[in-house]
């Protein structure tokens, strides 16, 4: 039986979830009210810190599922993930639109990666 790794483990949800050498993050969102710009920088800094705390960086994402409040904001917050993903080393991806937990939320990133 192998073994499943929790971190950050609460009533509803763990943060970091490690399996058979492959990291699961829950979704991460930015700070209420910021612009898209603001609140996909805040996803991708708390992405990078549960990565390094699962001993893991983002060259190894294998996987991100992006969630817009609103498809109109694509472009603004694809400039500030494209200045973050490393050049060759862009994960599977998909991009919709949904209504996420709070109207002043306007973006959520979904993360699956490789231990190192």
């Amino acid at each position: 039986m192998t073994t499943i790794t929790r971190l950050g483990t609460k009533q509803r949800m763990s943060s970091i979830v490690i399996h058979n050498g492959t990291i699961y993050l829950a979704g991460q969102v930015g700070n209420r009210g910021d612009s898209v710009a603001d609140q996909t920088r805040s996803c991708l800094e708390k992405i990078e810190a549960l990565l390094a705390e699962a001993g893991s960086d983002n060259t190894r994402i294998l996987q991100t599922t992006i969630w817009l409040a609103d498809m109109a904001d694509f472009v603004e917050m694809n400039a500030v993930w494209d200045a973050w993903v490393p050049e060759g080393h862009a994960p599977a991806r998909a991009c919709g639109e949904a209504k996420l937990a709070h109207p002043e939320l306007k973006v959520e990133l979904l993360v699956t990666a490789a231990k190192a």
